[in-house]
């Protein structure tokens, strides 16, 4: 057992959750990073645009108050996005720090109009908008989730906050106010277990934390120093009626946790990395994982007790995805990064494909974490390489949206805006290359599914993509 886990400390303070499933919200709502378990997967009906720009299927587009690299999330007529504002929206002149402000903006899905904003006060200090970090993707780089009711968000040290539908506060709770070894400021995206709140709060307390979802109250804290370099969020693994684990990938290994106690079930030996900056992915009854930061990739039988890298390991390779989550769709996992797409069967992780995107000036590897969980990102316009290398621009910038699939079509943004869209199938096949803007910004969320539309969000604007 390694030294890394040994010093988990698991602490349970009662329990409330009296169901767990990875229902997240009604079936059109995407309602979590990267949608229904964070699959990246929309099973909507409705149809979706290959092509779209400016002048076709663009059906708003609105001004946001600040930048950020969160994903927005969809709940029935409503879009939710955040924002920061006030403080290192640009590299060059980063302003003061307590000047640094949150928002949680709510969006009427039908014409863009903003329905409500609530504006949160920093906690400080914060890390500083300085070196490799935090300049790449902010201060506002942890999706939102809801179960339909309530909004939460998770704002680093400043704490996680929930509110109902129509903008009123219900609680505010903190989780931590460390920072990482190297500063480079949080993304991981809370989720939701049945009424169990899950906070990957690595760089504040070293810990995911338990909190009742109605309440705010802290119900169990698991806790390890390896949590300090975790970026991404984690997925929900349903092995039977009685049985959900929570699935979080770690430095050197993958764990499954109860979330009725915080406790560790199950451990798995995985990459040779000493940090995690994409999510897991969950399909049936496996488990993937690729990571970037070094290259590994693994699939991962659910379930078991204790260490299951003996019993539980289907495959192992090589792959690498830096930031980007993988997408699994019809046996196949889809790996895009650095303008490259590379395809293996989700069944031994054999390669079918490996090509490069072409067009739009993909950009290439490098960078620090953020983007939401894996997905892992000012309003003003960046100088240079069409908003690569961070807010304050400069090239050399990391790509960290996700791909995502619907009505057939895999979409992927790249960071300085081209928005490519294939079909899923053993060979690179592009339908379309788009851009919604000639400007210069930054594209560094996981775009949004539900019913017909599309949502992008960029660090200056939210654009909404139909092709009704």
């Amino acid at each position: 057992m390694r030294l890394k886990r040994t010093i988990w400390q698991w602490i349970f303070c009662g329990g409330l959750i009296s169901s767990v499933a990875t229902s997240d919200g009604l079936a059109s709502d995407w309602a979590r990073f990267r949608g229904p378990n964070g699959t990246g997967v929309s099973t909507d009906p409705e149809s979706l645009p290959a092509k779209f720009s400016e002048s076709e299927n663009l059906k708003w587009k609105i001004p946001l108050p600040g930048p950020g690299v969160s994903c927005p999330i969809v709940i029935g007529d409503r879009v939710f996005v955040t924002c920061y504002s006030g403080y290192g929206v640009d590299r060059q002149t980063p302003g003061e720090m307590s000047a640094l402000k949150r928002h949680m903006v709510c969006v009427s899905r039908a014409d863009g109009k903003i329905l409500w904003e609530k504006t949160v006060d920093a906690v400080l200090p914060e890390d500083e908008y300085s070196g490799m970090g935090v300049p790449e993707h902010g201060y506002a780089s942890h999706t939102p989730v809801s179960d339909g009711t309530h909004v939460y968000a998770f704002f680093g040290k400043a704490g996680v906050y929930a509110w109902d539908l129509d903008g009123n506060q219900v609680w505010h709770a903190e989780v931590g106010k460390g920072s990482d070894d190297r500063a480079w400021g949080s993304s991981s995206s809370p989720i939701l277990a049945g009424k169990v709140l899950v906070i990957p709060a690595g760089p504040e307390s070293r810990a995911v934390v338990g909190i009742d979802a109605s309440t705010g109250k802290e119900l169990w804290k698991a806790e390890s120093d390896t949590l300090g370099n975790v970026w991404g969020t984690p997925v929900l693994s349903v092995i039977d009626e009685k049985r959900t684990d929570i699935v979080i990938g770690a430095p050197y290994e993958i764990w499954g946790i109860n979330p009725e106690t915080g406790k560790l079930r199950w451990f798995c030996n995985a990459m040779e990395t000493d940090q995690f900056n994409s999510s897991v992915l969950v399909d049936g009854g496996m488990i993937y994982a690729v990571e970037g930061r070094g290259g590994g990739s693994i699939a991962i039988r659910a379930g078991g007790k204790g260490d299951v890298t003996a019993s539980n390991v289907a495959w192992s390779g090589n792959d690498s995805n830096r930031f980007s989550t993988p997408l699994l769709y019809d046996g196949r996992m889809y790996l895009i990064s650095g303008g490259t797409v590379k395809c293996v069967n989700a069944a031994d992780g054999k390669e079918i494909y490996q090509a490069r995107l072409q067009g739009g000036g993909d950009s290439p590897q490098g960078g620090a974490p953020g983007a939401g969980g894996g997905a892992p990102g000012g309003p003003g316009q960046p100088p240079g390489g069409r908003g690569r290398g961070g807010f304050g621009g400069g090239r050399g910038g990391s790509d960290y949206s996700s791909p995502i699939l619907g009505d057939g079509k895999i979409y992927y943004v790249n960071r300085s805006g081209d928005i490519h869209v294939l079909k899923p199938g053993d060979k690179l096949e592009k339908l379309a290359t788009n851009r919604l803007t000639a400007d210069q910004e930054d594209f560094s969320a996981t775009p949004a599914i539900s019913s017909g539309q599309i949502f992008f969000r960029s660090n200056r604007h939210l654009y909404c993509v139909s092709g009704n």
